[in-house]
């Protein structure tokens, strides 16, 4: 397991572009938002144990070394926008139609 060593919390800016601020410890986000309990359901167990803060929504990871925290407004857009994202199916090719007398010739 990979420690998280970077909190990065994820807000919307007045102009409504994304605002990310990165921080080397969580010390920070208790200045600026109160802590109302610790993740201890996470599927990530490096998660397990992190605080959760009153209007963030988290601790989420994101890649190996990052926990994100987000405000509900950037979690609902970004989870919406994910959500909608189409994947590309691939079709299987389909056999050529034959034709009937074709098929009475190879009885």
């Amino acid at each position: 397991m990979s420690k998280k060593d970077t909190y990065r919390i994820v807000t919307r800016a007045s102009d409504g572009s994304l605002r990310i601020r990165d921080f080397p410890s969580p010390e920070p986000i208790f200045n600026m938002h109160s802590q109302i309990g610790v993740d201890d359901s996470s599927a990530d167990l490096d998660l397990r144990g992190l605080p959760v803060f009153r209007g963030l929504i988290g601790p989420i990871p994101e890649g190996k070394n990052i926990v994100r925290y987000e405000s509900p407004e950037v979690f609902e857009t970004v989870t919406k926008e994910w959500s909608n994202t189409k994947v590309k199916r691939r079709r299987r090719r389909t056999a050529a139609p034959v034709e009937e007398g074709a098929i009475e010739e190879a009885l």
